[in-house]
């Protein structure tokens, strides 16, 4: 075995276990430990808290600096949440899950399985996105969402398994077309969940627009993949009833992809996405450099 694959095995060795016995922890330990990282990763090391503010700033001028430091400090400790979620996915039991993590209106989706409609779930990296994931469960369709592929096959392994505990199949972003491309050639209708606030590379950026409040380039790889395939679009908006809890519902963006003119499944989205962040904006993942485009549109 090749010496780098022998030390991640080595890593994956001594790191899994101690994320398996974090997973195992009932809840109010759980979100005990969250407390204590919230306090050292917030107030000692302060991970990224430029970058955080500076996004708060730029998202919600109106705000007063208190306003701002505020919505910063909730999202951390929602962050830390997060964070030790993820863990707690590797062992969580599909009753517990069902009980934490609610659709609300998930025949929405069944209507459009009954109609043989493929459907394009847009979300985004908000509230808990990761147990999302069990949405497959309630569904016949073929489940899967696009990830992006972690450089530890071992820990990769892992993650992928997990997820496939709740019939959602993980395909690494670099591989989602082909997958699409394949299900369509083989009649296989499926279920997607992509997350498409991410921003796309400045070389691949053909679509600019208004996003809370900047200009920046703006992903449009879901609304080019419905049209081409001619696939049903649904938002879905999570909110955080309280720790630990989440409710999620299903809008329809639209069933015919073709019939709308360019960009206005994406800007449906953006609109989407603004207004359940704007009410609560502390559940928004702000560590990522959303802005980081900003002034460089090409000029007409």
């Amino acid at each position: 075995m090749h010496i780098f694959k022998v030390m991640q095995l080595i890593v994956f060795i001594l790191v899994y276990p101690i994320i398996w016995l974090i997973s195992i922890l009932p809840f109010p330990l759980l979100y005990l430990l969250s407390d204590v990282l919230f306090f050292l990763l917030y107030y000692v090391i302060g991970y990224r808290k430029k970058v955080v503010f500076n996004n708060l700033k730029l998202a919600f001028p109106e705000k007063s600096h208190k306003e701002l430091k505020n919505i910063e400090k909730k999202f951390y400790s929602h962050f830390v949440d997060i964070f030790l979620e993820m863990m707690k996915t590797f062992t969580i039991s599909g009753k517990e899950i069902n009980k934490r993590y609610k659709f609300k209106n998930i025949e929405l989706l069944k209507e459009l399985e009954k109609k043989n409609k493929t459907v394009i779930v847009m979300g985004s990296h908000y509230a808990n996105w990761e147990w999302m994931a069990h949405l497959a469960r309630f569904l016949d369709f073929e489940g899967f969402a696009a990830y992006t592929k972690i450089g530890n096959p071992y820990f990769d392994k892992a993650i992928k398994n997990t997820r496939g505990r709740f019939n959602t199949n993980l395909v690494p972003s670099t591989r989602i077309k082909r997958k699409v491309q394949d299900n369509f050639e083989n009649n296989i209708l499926s279920i997607y969940g992509l997350l498409s606030d991410q921003s796309p590379q400045l070389k691949k950026a053909n679509y600019w627009s208004t996003f809370l409040g900047v200009k920046v380039p703006i992903f449009v790889g879901t609304e080019v993949m419905a049209k081409k395939y001619d696939f049903a679009v649904v938002y879905i908006n999570v909110e955080k009833i309280k720790r630990g809890y989440y409710e999620a519902t299903f809008k329809t963006i639209t069933e015919e992809p073709n019939s709308v003119e360019n960009f206005k499944i994406t800007d449906t989205y953006i609109s989407l996405l603004e207004k359940q962040i704007r009410n609560k904006p502390e559940y928004y993942f702000w560590t990522h450099k959303r802005f980081k485009h900003m002034n460089k549109a090409p000029k007409n």
